[in-house]
């Protein structure tokens, strides 16, 4: 098992002068890479669904969270409709790289978004297109059961809710922050994939559809889950993702490591304890 490095967790502090330019840089170096490196992006949309279901998951739209105000949720599903009809029906061939920034764009008050709820150095606040981040999230965790290939993904530096009702491993989500915190995955395989996306009820609802059956399943786990105090105060959590590679006869085949994740816990680890017996 790794050992947690605490000095290099400890949160730093910046001024929002440091932060404003930093986005700014990080912006404008995304758009050049969109602009001139050598990767095929994805682009097509249609509406001919490719034959075979790879991977679908659903996830609940409307949570309720400690000290957050539900209006921040209501406008989140807003924000989710807009950007599921940039992605939806996008189909990734051989060779292709699909960008999340890329397709959905900037989100702006003139395409309809709205303020919703953004992560902020371990707490929130209101933010143009807050929300996004359960679509990428619903994306990576789709994208982990299948042989897409994960090129870029990001996590939050910081656990700010309790895990209550949650059914997926913590560290199983991608954050995205327009446009230089982007999930990226590349096919690297012989054969087209399609992306299904869209808000239906409470839910948003996602798909990975392929042109062949496949050939394997995956089940996707955490090991080496541990929490620790910090020498500053409060507490880290730590986990490794891993995914189990299945075959056709239902036989393992391999286990493949996925991810490791550090994050600053917001909230006392006996809070979710509490939670999750309630």
């Amino acid at each position: 098992m790794k050992v947690l490095n605490h000095v290099d967790l400890r949160p730093k502090s910046r001024s929002a002068l440091r932060i404003w330019l930093g986005t700014q840089f990080y912006t404008a170096k995304r758009w050049l890479e969109w602009q001139s490196d050598k990767k095929k992006y994805a682009e097509e949309l249609t509406d001919e669904l490719l034959p075979y279901k790879a991977y679908a998951h659903k996830t609940p739209m409307l949570r309720k969270l400690k000290d957050v105000e539900m209006w921040y949720q209501h406008n989140k599903v807003i924000n989710l409709r807009i950007a599921v009809k940039k992605l939806n029906g996008v189909v990734l061939k051989p060779g292709e790289t699909f960008s999340y920034w890329k397709l959905i764009g900037k989100p702006t008050k003139e395409k309809g978004y709205v303020d919703g709820m953004v992560l902020f150095y371990g707490t929130f606040k209101p933010g143009l297109g807050g929300g996004l981040c359960q679509l990428s999230n619903l994306i990576y965790w789709m994208s982990l059961h299948t042989p897409l290939t994960v090129t870029e993904r990001y996590r939050h530096s910081f656990d700010v809710f309790p895990d209550s009702r949650r059914s997926q491993p913590f560290g199983s989500g991608a954050t995205c922050s327009y446009n230089y915190l982007d999930l990226q995955l590349r096919n690297d395989t012989n054969q087209p994939f399609q992306l299904l996306v869209k808000v239906k009820g409470d839910f948003l609802i996602g798909e990975w559809r392929m042109a062949n059956p496949a050939l394997c399943t995956y089940k996707v786990y955490e090991k080496e889950h541990i929490i620790t105090p910090a020498y500053w105060g409060g507490y880290l959590r730590h986990n490794v993702i891993h995914r189990k590679v299945i075959n056709v006869q239902g036989i393992e085949v391999d286990d493949q490591y996925v991810t490791e994740n550090h994050a600053i816990m917001m909230y006392e680890p006996l809070l979710e304890s509490s939670n999750k017996s309630g």
